[in-house]
């Protein structure tokens, strides 16, 4: 972003990326809010069984430091890419992305592991935000926000996806992502390539370590998308290993009973 960032969120990342003019993103981290407990302390997830007066509290702090209205979406885990310019104020869309071009409204996606990925091209015109867990990345909801942009699956080397960047944001990282035999065959079926992103677990038959912000920059690849930053699997990138700093339910939810949520947010000013 090229405004700063109020004291309340000095914690919160703001992408190092060669975002247009005009085109604005962060990631919020467990900084800067009012919220207590498990959720401490800027948790903006409704359905975790935080305060809802807090929460409000926590999305009324990111909309003052964004300077807009965050669209938050009801995340199944999906592949739905919400169209947010006809979205009426105060709807909920059922959806794991969304893309927009109006400004004032920040397309935003919530996590506590899964991986945000931002997106936009590279004039400004548009822009993205998807909610990648395992399932979704499998089942292609990466592709189905490059569809929005013009890049349909198959697109590698064509204009339209080469005309997008995009931004990881922290996940669960690749020495915390445990997984089974079923999640690594779900990959690898669709694209081969995806067996370098799994390393198995010493002692444990059948359980991998899994990249999932690795397994978005393969598919990314796939669909011609060259410009890809941010989150590269390194240790500080990861929810889990970072307690102070991410909200983590793999890490929190059996241990304190919940987690928080952090959001990605990018719009167009």
């Amino acid at each position: 972003m090229t405004s700063p960032l109020p004291a309340c969120s000095s914690d919160w990342i703001v992408p190092d990326w060669p975002a247009p003019p005009g085109v604005h993103a962060v990631f919020t981290t467990r900084a800067g809010g009012v919220s207590e407990g498990p959720w401490a302390s800027m948790n903006l997830g409704g359905h975790v069984g935080d305060a809802a007066a807090a929460v409000a509290a926590n999305r009324a702090r990111l909309a003052q430091a964004i300077g807009a209205q965050p669209i938050f979406l009801q995340q199944v885990h999906g592949t739905r890419t919400a169209a947010l310019d006809g979205t009426p104020p105060g709807d909920v869309p059922c959806a794991d992305a969304c893309i927009g071009s109006r400004p004032g409204r920040a397309c935003t996606v919530m996590v506590a592991d899964c991986l945000p990925v931002l997106l936009t091209d590279r004039a400004g015109r548009q822009v993205a935000a998807a909610h990648a867990g395992w399932r979704g990345l499998a089942d292609g909801v990466l592709e189905a926000v490059l569809e929005r942009f013009g890049a349909p699956a198959g697109a590698a080397g064509r204009p339209e996806a080469m005309d997008l960047i995009a931004w990881l944001g922290p996940c669960i990282g690749p020495e915390a992502f445990e997984v089974g035999d079923e999640v690594r065959a779900t990959f690898v079926a669709r694209q081969a390539s995806a067996d370098d992103c799994f390393r198995p677990v010493g002692g444990s038959p059948g359980k991998w370590w899994a990249d999932l912000a690795g397994l978005a920059r393969q598919r990314l690849a796939a669909a011609g998308v060259q410009a890809v930053h941010g989150n590269d699997g390194g240790a500080g990138w990861c929810t889990v290993s970072n307690p102070s700093r991410f909200f983590s339910h793999r890490r929190d939810a059996g241990r304190l009973g919940s987690s928080g949520r952090m959001a990605a947010c990018i719009l167009r000013v």
